[in-house]
């Protein structure tokens, strides 16, 4: 079996590579991780439990619920056989005009964490003005890279085909990520369009482009000199779980899945929220230099002294949440 991989590198499209990775030149794929068996090891709960221990004065973020704002659960948006995939959508009642879009993608390496993860954070910004819709994807115990990217590129043309019913403005659709979740809208941002990442599409004109990007602590390099991904040596890393092949055995495709690889003129304004541990957001600020180079906006905020997972907690989540208002607001002005 053979794949092409099409990216560009220094940001730059006067060159476009053409990667061939052979896999019958390499190891016999990792499959022992697709067991279908959803991994529960990493949920908002355990993770301030983990992280109590280093910040004491944590809290948990409260479930939320507006008067004004519907949740709507378990909607179907693609389906695979008799796999359904769902999402969950977050919409204000009594809104007028056509609004922004927020696809966010939850964390947990690729491998554990769920759409329910984010739930706070989608009822906080619909109470905004944004309508939120918090996609399930493919994990590695279920599917290889790249089912991942195909799901939630499938969630973005299903926003674009029911704009009307939820009143989203299609030019104005965000994808917004935490951990592998940054990383995953990221990806978006960078290879929307792209037919090598589109996966089957079926019945849809709608195209999966996102018009901004939110990574909170997303890494958009995985063989850098800040990236620490791919280290297995006291157990298989979530990258290796992911790609079926370590880094060594594979170093080519690890390349072709992180975005620094893509990111080019037609990336869109991109925000980044980070925490204090450096190795999260591995390849940013040479991302950066490529949107710097093209004209194309982007900030970057840093907490100090925060853990990766500073998003789901307090203090740091309503920081974060005026973080993204403020640069969406900037991005899309209201006319």
């Amino acid at each position: 079996m053979r794949i092409v991989q099409k990216f560009c590198k220094s940001g730059r499209l006067k060159t476009i590579l053409f990667l061939v990775i052979s896999f019958q030149s390499l190891n016999a794929q990792y499959l022992e991780g697709i067991t279908n068996v959803r991994d529960t090891s990493f949920a908002t709960s355990t993770a301030f439990k983990k992280t109590l221990k280093y910040f004491p004065n944590i809290t948990m973020v409260p479930e939320m619920h507006f008067d004004f704002v519907k949740q709507k659960n378990d909607i179907v948006y693609c389906s695979y056989g008799k796999r359904k995939m769902k999402l969950d959508a977050f919409f204000s009642k009594n809104e007028k005009k056509t609004q922004t879009a927020i696809i966010i993608i939850h964390g947990g390496g690729w491998r554990s964490g769920s759409r329910q993860q984010h739930h706070q954070m989608a009822q906080k910004l619909a109470s905004l003005g944004y309508v939120c819709f918090t996609p399930e994807y493919r994990l590695s115990t279920e599917a290889l890279f790249p089912a991942a990217v195909y799901d939630v590129k499938a969630a973005i043309r299903w926003v674009r085909e029911n704009a009307k019913q939820y009143n989203v403005n299609p030019n104005q659709i965000v994808s917004l990520g935490f951990s592998a979740g940054g990383e995953l809208a990221a990806f978006m941002g960078t290879t929307g369009n792209m037919p090598l990442f589109e996966g089957v599409v079926t019945n849809s004109s709608s195209k999966s482009q996102v018009n901004a990007v939110v990574d909170i602590d997303g890494t958009l390099a995985f063989i850098h000199p800040e990236s620490s991904e791919g280290d297995d040596s006291k157990k298989k890393s979530a990258g290796t779980y992911w790609f079926g092949y370590s880094m060594k055995e594979n170093p080519k495709l690890w390349e072709a899945a992180a975005p620094l690889s893509y990111v080019n003129a037609s990336t869109p304004p991109t925000l980044f929220i980070n925490s204090s541990v450096a190795r999260m957001h591995a390849g940013r600020d040479d991302y950066r230099k490529v949107l710097d180079a093209n004209g194309i906006y982007s900030e970057v905020h840093e907490f100090e002294n925060s853990p990766h997972a500073f998003c789901l907690f307090n203090p740091w989540f309503e920081p974060t949440i005026q973080y993204i208002d403020a640069f969406l607001t900037k991005v899309f002005p209201v006319k």
